[in-house]
């Protein structure tokens, strides 16, 4: 019978032209793949998100950001005093200043456009489907995907439309979540594992499965995704508030020194001229910055949702450019996940075909990914003869009267099946080497020393031993168990993970493996993978603990894994990256997750974070150093008319006051629209030490903020001072 997993491969290797399989391309017609990459910044973006630029021309949407609603405030008074004794310079920075409040709205409209397009992509996915309630007699009735409550459980087959998030609670299965990640191959979903979690809107592509689910109608997975990409859920995060705070202080002063200006004009005898001063306070506060800010914010999580990880909060991604430390879950975040049963080794006297054969049977009722891929290695490699479908599924059912199921227990850590013949009751068990020797002994049975050796073996390779033994009549005293051998379960390490890790390094962030296998095992796979460090034997109030230890000494912590027992660590690192393939828990808990579920995506989330930061910081520098560079172009011509000794201070030679003055309120517009792109995109970001990136910082936008103001607003004044009323 071909399994699932060869199913997903054979859809794979029928891909279409287009490079997605055949039953995806059929199943998801007309649809389109939900998370849009928006890609490198277009000047096409900026001119189709004018019209929502204008419309946050509002008086509540300009005060969310105190230094554009002074300028929003100033191109109101000049707007009503050029009305009221126009001229050629009135309206013209009446013009520059309004354009300059449009600008500060455009760099956020589009950073919003990008996001709006990925969600109304979203919204294709949302749509009322009919699902399969299954009731508590066994019988089906259809009701809408707007209908279904937590704790429903639907059925789902091959061709069928998954109604609503959840996890699946019995069957397996091959999935197209084209629709979500944007991955054309199919993906496993079964129950009994870490890769249980489905997600409304995903398509069943091969046979059936029952999913219980886990969230209410408006609250899924995609719902939150088309309000995180649309930003709408989106809250300043601890540094933008605490740089709103310095914007604003900034302001306040500019704004009282702008003030005291008048009286100064006064009482050297000219009249002061309210244009001029309001020109003067725009060009002065951090307009650059101010504008930028939001539009930096956001784009930081658009650059997230282009490498298919959705971050829940703007905090989080700036909590992921200072992570010290990375503790990551090895099973399905450092390894691929589902143990496989690689090798079978008979104990002293057993041939390997016997201990097939009751390796088969303790697997018969056990429906986890490894008791599954037990059966498998014992039909394919030893040529157990298999037993027909209904017997197993009712074996597993404990419905079948030749067939005692006994489940895997935490208490136990032992599975297996108890067989009914005329010859009396064999006990087949399987499970953890102290548990089953325990067993054994407890029945008066003996441990031969040559499978310890086997288990230590098995254990230093990494690998986890699972001992096998039967009591009954098969061979020697019916009453006392005889142990048959061991069960190699290889944990394969995801290729590349050494060369990622290593990288880590490089930011200067720790890694750590957490695991519950056993001290041997977890040495082996860290070795491997190239931690820097590993915690074995781990709880879930283990990893707790040591988060909280990190955390009690200044570090940030991030912390990966798709288990419901992850979910505590989850949600008490700063930065919870949750696998898409994991638990609807472990997505819950934390507050990043990837659909691409691949762990070392955290570096690019690093670095995604780190870019933030960087490209914050440089627009900040900029913006400052802009306000340099535009004092010398406005103060000299506000006053050089009283003091000609200021006249010095006018390096650029510009015109006249007057062209002076609309010179530097057109730059300060200008600069806004030309650095857009690089709020979008963000400053590049390089390993390298704090210092470095800090005199790298300085050198090009510090001293570039400077130079860059003296050579515009000269320019622009070649070409100002042409314009009538401009002598």
């Amino acid at each position: 019978m071909e399994t699932v997993r060869e199913a997903a491969g054979r859809s794979q290797a029928r891909s279409s032209g287009d490079g997605r399989p055949d039953g995806a391309a059929e199943a998801d017609a007309g649809r389109s793949t939900v998370l849009v990459t928006t890609g490198a910044f277009d000047a096409r973006q900026l001119v189709a998100s004018i019209p929502q630029a204008v419309r946050k021309l509002t008086p509540r949407a300009q005060a969310r950001n105190p230094v554009m609603f002074v300028v929003y405030l100033g191109a109101i008074v000049t707007t009503a005093l050029a009305i009221w004794q126009p001229s050629w310079f009135s309206w013209a920075v009446t013009v520059w200043l309004s354009f300059t409040v449009v600008f500060a709205n455009l760099a956020e409209a589009v950073a919003e456009g990008r996001g709006r397009a990925q969600a109304d992509s979203l919204r294709k996915v949302k749509r009322d489907t009919m699902a399969r309630r299954l009731g508590a007699d066994g019988s089906t009735v259809e009701v809408p995907g707007g209908g279904l409550r937590i704790g429903d459980l639907i059925v789902v087959e091959a061709g069928e439309v998954i109604a609503g998030d959840g996890d699946v609670v019995e069957g397996i299965a091959t999935v197209d979540e084209s629709a979500i990640t944007g991955e054309s191959a199919p993906v496993v979903r079964e129950s009994g594992g870490d890769r249980s979690a489905v997600t409304g809107g995903t398509v069943v592509l091969s046979d059936r499965i029952i999913v219980r689910i886990t969230t209410a109608p408006g609250a899924t997975f995609v719902d939150r995704m088309i309000a995180l990409v649309e930003g709408a859920s989106r809250k300043k995060t601890p540094n933008e508030i605490a740089l709103d705070i310095l914007l604003t202080s900034l302001t306040i002063i500019f704004l009282l020194a702008v003030v005291a200006v008048g009286p100064m004009q006064q009482y050297a005898g000219q009249s002061p001229d309210p244009i001029k001063l309001i020109a003067l306070l725009v060009c002065l506060i951090p307009t650059t910055i101010g504008a930028l800010l939001s539009s930096i914010g956001i784009a930081g999580m658009d650059r997230l949702v282009q490498r298919n990880v959705l971050a829940m909060s703007g905090r989080a991604v700036e909590a992921a450019g200072d992570v010290d430390t990375l503790l990551m879950d090895k099973t399905g975040t450092i390894t691929f996940g589902n143990r496989r049963a690689t090798e079978l080794t008979g104990a002293p006297g057993v041939e390997t075909t016997q201990l097939a054969e009751v390796a088969y049977r303790c697997s018969l009722a056990d429906d986890t990914p490894e008791g599954r891929s037990i059966v498998g290695l014992c039909v394919h490699e030893y040529g157990i003869e298999t037993i027909d479908d209904s017997t197993v599924v009712a074996a597993r059912s404990r419905e079948h009267p030749e067939y005692d199921a006994v489940a895997f227990t935490a208490e136990t850590r032992m599975s297996g099946i108890d067989v009914h013949g005329r010859g009396g009751t064999v006990e087949y068990r399987k499970g953890a080497a102290d548990a089953v020797v325990r067993w054994v002994r407890g029945h008066g049975g003996t441990v031969p020393e040559a499978v310890h050796e086997q288990v230590a073996r098995v254990s230093s390779g990494g690998a986890t031993p699972l001992v096998v033994a039967v009591r009954g009549a098969v061979g020697g005293d019916a009453g006392v168990p005889r142990v048959l051998g061991v069960i190699r379960l290889s944990d394969v390490v995801k290729p590349g993970m050494a060369g990622r890790f290593a990288q880590l390094r490089a930011m200067g962030i720790r890694t750590v493996m957490v695991t519950g296998d056993n001290p041997l095992t977890a040495q082996a796979i860290a070795a491997e993978a190239g931690v820097d460090d590993f915690v074995a034997e781990a709880t879930p109030e283990d990893k707790l603990a040591l988060i909280r230890t990190e955390q009690s000494g200044g570090r940030l912590v991030a912390m990966t894994g798709d288990g419901t027992n992850d979910a505590p660590a989850l949600a008490q690192a700063d930065v919870g990256l949750a696998m898409n393939t994991g638990t609807s828990a472990a997505k819950e808990a934390g507050n990043m997750v990837d659909l691409d579920s691949d762990p070392t995506k955290l570096i690019d989330v690093v670095a995604i974070g780190k870019q933030l930061l960087i490209t914050r910081g440089a627009l900040t520098t900029f913006s400052l150093a802009n306000d340099l560079a535009k004092y010398f172009a406005i103060l000299p011509a506000l006053f050089g008319g009283i003091y000609p000794q200021l006249d010095a201070l006018n390096v650029m030679r510009l015109h006249s006051a007057q062209s002076a003055i609309v010179s530097a309120v057109i730059f300060n517009a200008l600069v806004i629209v030309a650095l857009i792109p690089l709020s979008l995109r963000g400053v590049r970001y390089r390993p390298s030490s704090a210092s470095r990136l800090l005199g790298r910082n300085l050198l090009i936008y510090g001293v570039g903020g400077v130079i860059t103001p003296f050579l515009g607003i000269w320019l622009i004044d070649l070409v100002v001072r042409l314009l009538p009323g401009m002598g």
